[in-house]
């Protein structure tokens, strides 16, 4: 089953699926409502329902699987899930480019997304994540580096040199400061190591992180890069950004010391400005954590009155009660 969120090692599908989580590989395989053929599950009136089909192709009924994908609970118990599964890759190559600064990585996202191979991982880490983990770096990670791309591409063997080498091609151009392709599984680990080390660093520079998984368009990355560096310096709080450049979806990272009031409050104005910033380069505000408590409040930022009250009186139907996951929705 191809969703694979950095949770992976905790996490379960029924959480997937309630989320929508996906991780790095939706870039390529998509998220788990494009993974997922039929549901069955238990409204807040206690009826069994089964939605989907068991084929590829059904368009009979409202897509109601595609509903409780990402619902949250809110609707109702997912109990049962007919996954579509997909064959393993032969093969996989990883590549790692280094840029001056997030525009020049931000083209080269552009650039590779419009040619025919399509990388199954494409993850960003900014200049400030950079600046953090080059201590833990096995490979040196060059001086100046604004922006890195770790790139993995995968697929049947015999094809993988070619493949890579076109992906090698579209991520070449200005602002790129070096270019490695790892050739062992050791090498492979070496050029990992920088993307896993970054939560260890985050947690020595601040007891507690307010972690945000925004999504923007590709074009709209530097844009939103640059913009989170302001407010960074108005608010007086570090922000430190990675994520999935493939579809923009990217983790902004607040630290923050809990203890301090004063500081957490200027951290929750930062936020608000992080929000409307997002929505102002035609983003969304979460792209697979979800909304929970920490969100609903702000919901009404993106959404118009009329798709809210249509989505509340969906949730009266399914749940009118209110006894699934109460007071999530918005």
């Amino acid at each position: 089953w191809p969703p694979d969120p950095t949770s992976a090692a905790v996490c379960t599908v029924g959480g997937n699926l309630a989320y929508n989580s996906a991780g790095p590989r939706a870039v390529k395989y998509g998220t788990p409502r494009e993974n997922t053929l039929a549901l069955e599950a238990v409204t807040g009136t206690g009826e069994v329902i089964r939605t989907g089909t068991r084929t590829t192709k059904g368009v009979v009924g409202y897509d109601l699987t595609r509903l409780l994908i990402g619902s949250e609970g809110t609707l109702a118990v997912i109990t049962e899930a007919t996954l579509k599964l997909t064959p393993l890759p032969e093969a996989k190559r990883t590549l790692q480019a280094v840029y001056a600064d997030m525009a020049g990585a931000a083209r080269a996202v552009s650039r590779i997304m419009a040619q025919p191979v399509t990388p199954c991982a494409l993850e960003f880490i900014d200049g400030q994540a950079i600046d953090m983990v080059r201590p833990f770096a096995r490979i040196p990670l060059p001086e100046g580096a604004g922006a890195l791309l770790m790139i993995e591409v995968d697929g049947l063997a015999g094809c993988l040199d070619e493949a890579s080498e076109r992906v090698m091609e579209a991520a070449r151009g200005p602002g790129l400061l070096s270019l490695l392709a790892a050739r062992t599984g050791e090498e492979v680990q070496g050029l990992w190591e920088v993307r896993k080390a970054l939560s260890p660093a985050l947690r020595r520079l601040a007891p507690k992180k307010i972690n945000e998984d925004v999504v923007v368009p590709v074009s709209r990355m530097p844009a939103l890069i640059e913009g989170l560096q302001a407010l960074s310096q108005r608010h007086g709080i570090r922000i430190v950004n990675f994520g999935h450049a493939g579809n923009g979806n990217i983790h902004v990272n607040l630290l923050v010391n809990p203890d301090d009031p004063e500081e957490m409050e200027r951290a929750r104005r930062c936020l608000e400005e992080v929000f409307a910033l997002v929505l102002k380069l035609g983003g969304t505000l979460s792209g697979e954590h979800g909304v929970g408590l920490e969100k609903r409040d702000f919901v009404a930022m993106e959404l118009d009155p009329a798709s809210l009250a249509l989505m509340q009186g969906l949730k009266a139907v399914f749940d009118p009660r209110g006894i699934l996951n109460p007071g999530k929705t918005p």
